[in-house]
């Protein structure tokens, strides 16, 4: 198994998602080769915690992994001793495992701790003084990093904003990216010269080795430090902003317009934006002949009928989008829809595929490949079957979930096929008609004319919490008309048993 992972990616720089300008040709075969989905989603827009969620196959809320180290409010920063992970299992089958670049699962524990060969790359951006890139650079006679030309905004407070692009002053070869795919192949030939992964020769041969593979890359992750040829690859004025630059932040959480002014939108020239988003295009053109490299030296090892191949990201990225950058709190598609491209031998070419899928899903799915039990990715399911045409019942939905950066700040999403529900305890909840507002740009949660729907969508949303086991439901408990069964004062104290308060149908739904 080939796992390739890009990191804050938007799915709309992709040939194979309906990009007319930027070149992916690597990545659009393998969306022809094998199926795209259409729907696909992280369990949240956040690294560590997404990241978490493919290794468990857990949503956030179970596993607890809820942000960033960088930025951590007092959250758990790594997971539990006992908790299950995918890795640990295909290591007890006896399946080598191998990881280049970001790992950001957690502080105390590394890759290596879950089994993983490679080198320790922490962190949330490129480490180019790393010791084995900078070896890499020694060793090919590669000019060490140097970045010219920084583009931030200025914050609230007067000072430079967060980077968010530069230029680099190094060839292509020296890119974290090509290093991280030179190091990729370099595993692949080795691991190869030693028979992991290469089928026996003769019938009734002893099995080889199986192998897990991922290569995880930094980009195109802000800021967009590529170099010049990458930097200017595309015009600005090939790029159609996006139509939420237009956002008002009109009955929309606060937390939005605070958080556009923390990345400094409207201190910078909507020009700006447009070259900010040509720079990430070439970005993601770099990263997609990375992969191509790794993809070609697959097929000259021989590995590539026998080895499956997933290319996804964590989450998704604004570039501009609401007059923001990065991620945070605000559950938009910009951030939560992720590409989602899967290619197994022997299975159709060419598939495209609209069920909701998850990010969490692949972890049932490389067990799935493996012929080993899913049962305890409580959260996820096998694509599988949908990669070989079949066609299962499947959820009309995604449940994602997100829990702070820089700041404590609890969100529970639902979104279904015309409908996005966003519930928001500290300020005004959303609701967005994604048929007639593809933008999401006006919040209609108080609309007398969706009452109905929005009555359907948070009996839903509540219900599916408590299947799971999130205690968010709690606070949707007395706040609006869903059915309970429960003690939802949880004071059983006050009555004799089998009379407790609060059962019955709960809240006015206001």
């Amino acid at each position: 198994m080939l796992f390739l992972m890009t990191d804050q990616h938007r799915v709309d720089t992709l040939g194979a998602y309906g990009n007319p300008h930027v070149r992916t040709p690597h990545l659009d075969r393998l969306a022809a080769e094998g199926t795209r989905f259409t729907r696909c989603y992280t369990p949240t827009a956040i690294c560590t915690p997404a990241r978490a969620s493919l290794l468990t196959g857990a949503a956030p809320f179970r596993h607890k992994l809820l942000a960033n180290y960088e930025r951590n409010v007092g959250y758990q920063e790594d997971l539990a001793e006992d908790q299950f992970t995918f890795a640990q299992q295909l290591r007890r089958e006896g399946y080598r495992l191998g990881l280049l670049g970001k790992w950001h699962g957690g502080v105390r524990r590394t890759a290596a701790d879950y089994g993983f060969e490679g080198p320790d790359l922490a962190g949330w951006h490129n480490p180019v003084d790393h010791p084995d890139y900078l070896a890499y650079l020694s060793e090919s006679g590669l000019p060490p990093y140097r970045i010219t030309d920084p583009v931030r905004g200025t914050t609230p407070n007067g000072s430079p904003g967060n980077l968010l692009a530069a230029r680099l002053r190094q060839p292509v070869e020296a890119t974290f990216e090509h290093y991280l795919a030179t190091r990729t192949i370099e595993m692949l030939r080795r691991w190869a010269a030693e028979g992991t992964g290469v089928p026996p020769q003769q019938p009734g041969a002893a099995a080889d080795r199986p192998f897990f593979l991922a290569t995880h890359f930094f980009g195109p992750h802000l800021p967009y430090i590529v170099p010049d040829a990458y930097y200017d690859m595309y015009d600005p004025a090939l790029v159609e902003l996006p139509a939420s630059v237009s956002e008002t932040f009109a009955a929309k959480p606060p937390v939005q317009r605070n958080y556009s002014r923390l990345w400094a939108f409207d201190t910078m020239p909507l020009e700006e934006s447009r070259k900010l988003i040509a720079v990430y295009w070439g970005y993601v053109t770099l990263i997609d002949e990375q992969i191509g490299r790794i993809l070609d030296a697959v097929r000259e090892l021989g590995l590539e009928e026998h080895t499956a191949v997933f290319f996804t990201a964590d989450h998704g990225e604004f570039t501009g989008a609401h007059r923001l950058h990065d991620k945070g709190p605000a559950m938009y598609e910009d951030i939560y829809r992720i590409p989602g491209l899967l290619k197994v031998p022997g299975a159709p070419a060419g598939q495209v595929r609209d069920e909701f899928v998850s990010l969490t899903d692949c972890t049932a799915t490389i067990l799935d490949l493996a012929g080993s039990d899913p049962g305890p990715a409580v959260d996820s399911r096998s694509l599988l079957p949908l990669a070989a045409g079949e066609r299962p019942e499947w959820a009309p939905h995604h449940l994602a979930e997100f829990h702070g950066h820089h700041f404590p700040y609890p969100q529970r999403m639902l979104r279904t096929h015309r409908y996005k529900l966003v519930v928001n305890p500290e300020s005004h909840n959303e609701l967005y008609d994604l048929h007639t507002d593809p933008d999401e740009l006006h919040n209609r949660y108080g609309h007398p004319e969706l009452r109905d729907v929005r009555a359907e969508l948070v009996r839903t949303l509540y219900h599916l919490l408590r299947e799971r086991g999130d205690n968010f439901y709690h606070w949707m408990t007395p706040m609006y008309d869903v059915e309970t069964d429960y003690d939802t004062t949880l004071s059983a104290f006050e009555s004799a048993p089998g009379t407790a308060p609060g059962s019955g149908r709960a809240g006015a739904g206001r």
